[in-house]
């Protein structure tokens, strides 16, 4: 386990949570080599407006709070933001639809890309910690499309994972959009295995949607889970 995340465990205990923010789980998901969104944390409109200047129009803007979940459909996301005036709008709706007004903000690279995956652990009581691996963002919930493997996992297992789910010719080149960089792909799933071995303190995690952008994956929204 990194020093980082034995910080980001350690942080969450003191404080008696079992859910990691989306900040901190993407921190964590960072650490062991998973390419996430690039992302600041903010608690005001000021540095709301700083994070955005150094991040880059067009932005997203999320309230960050492990006592938020179902951001999207409580209105507490706003994507594709151009420039500071609709940022600032954005800001004023979120800050009064929030629920947690102690909460932060986290401001976040706009990562765009047609195709959506989702990549998780879950700690099993029998078979201990299974990575997961399938179609993402609202086809998860929908189709159903995913498969699961007992960690430790090989390049192998991880190969043929990505293999195996229904809707996997959405990983070629299609509509003018190339293929998926399956190596990079292999490697996120070796990193969860790795993670579900080495911290058994975390109970489940949950990299939803993993988009592709061009040919390689990006996590743009992470949950973890604490036993």
């Amino acid at each position: 386990m990194t020093k980082k995340i034995d910080e980001i465990i350690n942080n969450a205990r003191r404080q008696n949570r079992k859910i990691l923010s989306e900040y901190e789980s993407a921190g964590l998901m960072t650490s062991v080599g998973i390419s996430m969104a690039k992302g600041i944390l903010a608690q005001n409109l000021t540095d709301v407006q700083k994070a955005a200047k150094e991040i880059g129009y067009p932005v997203v803007l999320k309230v960050c709070s492990p006592e938020v979940s179902h951001k999207t459909e409580k209105g507490l996301v706003a994507v594709n933001l151009p420039n500071e005036a609709d940022l600032e709008v954005a800001f004023q709706k979120i800050s009064e639809a929030s629920p947690d007004k102690t909460g932060g903000f986290l401001v976040q690279e706009m990562v765009k890309g047609e195709r959506e995956l989702v990549l998780g652990m879950i700690r099993d009581p029998q078979f201990g910690p299974c990575v997961m691996f399938g179609l993402g963002g609202i086809f998860t919930e929908i189709m159903g499309d995913v498969t699961f493997r007992p960690a430790p996992l090989s390049e192998t297992d991880a190969r043929e994972m990505i293999g195996e789910i229904k809707g996997g010719k959405i990983l070629d080149a299609v509509r003018g959009m190339p293929a998926v960089d399956i190596d990079s792909l292999i490697q996120c799933l070796l990193a969860v295995s790795r993670i579900g071995l080495e911290c058994e303190e975390i109970q489940a995690i949950d990299v939803n949607p993993l988009v592709v952008q061009g040919s390689r994956p990006v996590g743009v929204d992470a949950l973890v889970l604490l036993r």
